[in-house]
């Protein structure tokens, strides 16, 4: 299993315990650049218990090291955070891209959200954005 050290790294540092499943899931989010569903995760690991899987996804937001993201596609995607997320703050707010053609959704992390000011009156939790079009890889293909 590659990165070892930096999957070690990340759970203790979540105050996640380690275990042989979430390495394993940890280390999937880790090689890939786009959002994953739970339908991709139950493929990949076929082997494994759904409900196991499901509860290392749970934990792995509960804990803030994966964020769901809602593209639209009738699914729930998720995707890495930021080291410095913790459990009560993610502090990664990010757009995302959806690709009408492939379907896959990848975190721009390098574009950042203005802050918002909507009033006294409010108290802003999240902000979502979803960029929908065709990807650079779909686009390089067509």
């Amino acid at each position: 299993m590659k990165n070892i050290l930096k999957i070690e790294q990340l759970l203790k540092q979540k105050n996640i315990k380690s275990t042989a499943m979430r390495n394993m899931v940890l280390q999937y989010f880790l090689e890939t650049d786009i959002a994953i569903d739970l339908k991709n995760l139950e493929t990949h690991f076929y082997f494994s218990d759904k409900t196991t899987l499901f509860r290392t996804i749970k934990t792995f937001q509960e804990k803030g090291l994966i964020h769901a993201i809602k593209d639209g596609s009738n699914t729930t995607k998720y995707a890495l955070c930021s080291e410095q997320c913790t459990s009560d703050n993610h502090i990664d707010i990010h757009p995302h891209f959806y690709c009408e053609k492939c379907k896959q959704t990848t975190c721009l992390r390098l574009v950042s959200l203005p802050i918002l000011s909507i009033g006294n009156d409010f108290t802003i939790h999240s902000t979502e954005l979803i960029i929908k079009g065709i990807c650079n890889h779909c686009n390089s293909v067509a």
